[in-house]
C-alpha cells in the first residue's frame, strides 16, 4: 500500500472511530481493552494523533513524549478527538513525501512510517470503539490486513522491546489464506532474543495460525481470539500472552 491509501485508511477509520465512540457514550466499557471505557479510548486515540502529527509538523527529529491526556468528557471530548484526528489526516496529506522526521519503524520515508502506523492505530482503536457499541463491525480490508499483519511481525515484534520470548527455541507460522494473489504466509523464529520474522514458508512450524486475513490481523493485535491453530498450541497461547505492544 502507498502513503495515500494509508491516509485515506486514518480519514475513514477515525470517523468510524469518532461515530462509535458517541453512539456508546463516554462510560461504555471497552471489552476488547477491559481496563478502559470510552473516555479512555477518545483521551489515548486523541493524544497518539496530536503527537504524530507533531513530529511532522515540528520536523521533530528525535523521540519526546505524548502530550498531556486532555480533561474533557462527553460530546466535547467527541468533538476534542474530531479536531485532532481532522488535523493528523491534513498533516499527512499536505506533509512532503521527504519530509524529515523521527521514526521508529523501518519505512521508505518518515511520512510513509506515520501514515501506515496511524492507519493501524486508528484502525485497532476504531475496533475497540466499535466493540463499546455493539452491534456489526465494520470490516477491515483484505489489502490493508495483509500490510498490517507486516508491520506488526516485521516491524513491532522485530524490536528489542517485544516480549515475546522462548527459552526453548520455537517455530510459529502466521497464513493468510485469502491474501490478494493467493496465500501469504510468515515464518516467526521465537527464542529468547527478539522475534525474527521472514516471509513465506522457510522452515518447519511447531504451531500455525491460519485464517482470513482481516480476523488474523485482529487477533494478532489481540482484539479477537485466534482463527484456526494447529500444532503445538502452547506456542499461539505464548503470543496471547506476551505480544501486548511497547510504543515508541
Amino acid at each position: 500500500m502507498d502513503i495515500s491509501e494509508h491516509i485515506q485508511v486514518v480519514d475513514s477509520e477515525g470517523q468510524l472511530l469518532a461515530s462509535a465512540a458517541a453512539e456508546a457514550g463516554p462510560d461504555a466499557k471497552v471489552p476488547t481493552c477491559p481496563d478502559w471505557q470510552v473516555r479512555d479510548l477518545l483521551r489515548h486515540t486523541g493524544m497518539v494523533h496530536r503527537w504524530a502529527a507533531a513530529f511532522i509538523t515540528e520536523r521533530r527529529t528525535s523521540y519526546r513524549l505524548g502530550g498531556e491526556l486532555p480533561d474533557l468528557d462527553g460530546d466535547a471530548l467527541v468533538e476534542w478527538f474530531r479536531e485532532g484526528h481532522a488535523a493528523l489526516v491534513a498533516t499527512l496529506t499536505s506533509a512532503p513525501h521527504d519530509v524529515e522526521c523521527w521514526a521508529f519503524l523501518p519505512a521508505p520515508s518518515a511520512l510513509a512510517f506515520w501514515a501506515r502506523r496511524q492507519a493501524n492505530e486508528t484502525t485497532v482503536h476504531r475496533v475497540d470503539a466499535e466493540s463499546a457499541r455493539g452491534g456489526t463491525p465494520s470490516p477491515v480490508g483484505v489489502e490493508f490486513a495483509v500490510d498490517g499483519i507486516e508491520e506488526l511481525l516485521l516491524g513491532f515484534h522485530a524490536r528489542k522491546k517485544s516480549r515475546v520470548r522462548s527459552e526453548e527455541p520455537r517455530v510459529l507460522r502466521v497464513r493468510a489464506t485469502d491474501a490478494p494473489g493467493g496465500e501469504r504466509t510468515w515464518t516467526v523464529r521465537l527464542s529468547d532474543g527478539p522475534p525474527v520474522t521472514e516471509r513465506g514458508t522457510m522452515a518447519p512450524a511447531d504451531c500455525e495460525v491460519s485464517g482470513q486475513a482481516a480476523r488474523l490481523y485482529l487477533a494478532l493485535w489481540n482484539r479477537l481470539p485466534l482463527p484456526e491453530v494447529t500444532g503445538d498450541r502452547s506456542v499461539a497461547a505464548l503470543w496471547r500472552e506476551k505480544s501486548s505492544i511497547v510504543m515508541g
